[in-house]
């Protein structure tokens, strides 16, 4: 994204991406007050739902898995009950519980002492939401990610902050996964997922936020891209209906948690779209791109 003259950018390694926000320079005295606390937002939601993060209430979760219910903070909460749903909504393609499968292939740390990776059952009898914010898994073969959405909460949290400052209008960037406010349009650049070196479309958004999945690539080696980290919880395997997926809506918390739904369940996916107020482009398998009906205006195909 092209950085505006007359705007603030800063940026902080968090969420194992970097997270960059910008807002208009002539915001006021508060800018740099206000970008801190956005930042510290990121942050706390960093610390309570990282997998990594050994007293994170997900780990905290995960290490009472079959023993006892946790009680975690209102954020988290908020989280587990937005993952729950969409899992309800996506009639099981989005699942907060394929975090064995992700230990198997290594892309998550393995469990601690004698613990053994096993898939276990689905989600919907697999996690209790209790009074007074407790949650529960009811078996120790159960673990819980939160990598699918909390980023996208976290960029809504984040924005939360700016606007209780006054700030008018910016953008706050997760890796990828960004919401634009204020009543100023953003064109947001997408690579290709076909060869990610390449410009694929740009996209104007106003007061919307932006999210995108697509096949494991390291733009360092250049080798062509890989299979995909989005894991079908019907097979256990990696998503293969689509190579690419980007999704907007008016939360990035939701736009993130659908792009895995989309990957997965392809062109099936137009209800739940339609219920969140949500739209899409996706590159299927053979490298078609097929964008929803009501966003094809906003999305500007590279030549």
């Amino acid at each position: 994204m092209p950085i505006a003259s007359d705007s603030i950018r800063r940026a902080r390694p968090l969420l194992g991406t970097f997270v960059e926000i910008e807002v208009a320079a002539a915001a006021g005295p508060q800018t740099n007050a206000a970008i801190d606390a956005a930042f510290d937002a990121v942050a706390r939601v960093h610390r309570l739902m990282s997998f990594h993060e050994h007293d994170s209430d997900v780990s905290r979760i995960n290490r009472e898995a079959g023993v006892r219910p946790t009680r975690v903070h209102a954020w988290t909460f908020e989280v587990l009950e937005a993952a729950l749903e969409m899992h309800r909504r996506s009639k099981g393609a989005f699942d907060v519980t394929v975090a064995p499968v992700l230990q198997a292939m290594g892309l998550l740390p393995g469990p601690g002492g004698d613990r053994v990776i096993e898939p276990e059952q689905s989600l919907d009898n697999a996690i209790e939401l209790l009074p007074e914010r407790a949650v529960r898994l009811r078996s120790p073969g159960i673990t819980i990610d939160l990598g699918g959405i909390a980023k996208g909460f976290a960029v809504d949290r984040a924005v939360e902050v700016l606007r209780s400052f006054d700030i008018p209008g910016g953008v706050v960037n997760a890796g990828g996964d960004l919401r634009v406010f204020g009543q100023e349009p953003h064109t947001v650049h997408l690579r290709d997922p076909r060869d990610p070196l390449r410009l694929l479309a740009g996209v104007e958004l106003t007061d919307q936020a932006l999210a995108s999945t697509a096949l494991r690539f390291d733009l360092v080696d250049g080798a062509p891209p890989g299979t995909s980290a989005i894991i079908d919880p019907a097979t256990g395997n990696p998503a293969n209906v689509a190579i690419g997926a980007t999704v907007c809506a008016p939360s990035c918390m939701i736009a993130d948690a659908l792009t895995k739904a989309v990957m997965i369940s392809g062109t099936d996916a137009g209800d739940l779209l339609e219920h969140y107020t949500a739209s899409a482009l996706l590159i299927s398998t053979d490298g078609d791109v097929q964008i929803t009906s009501d966003w094809r205006q906003a999305v500007h195909l590279a030549a």
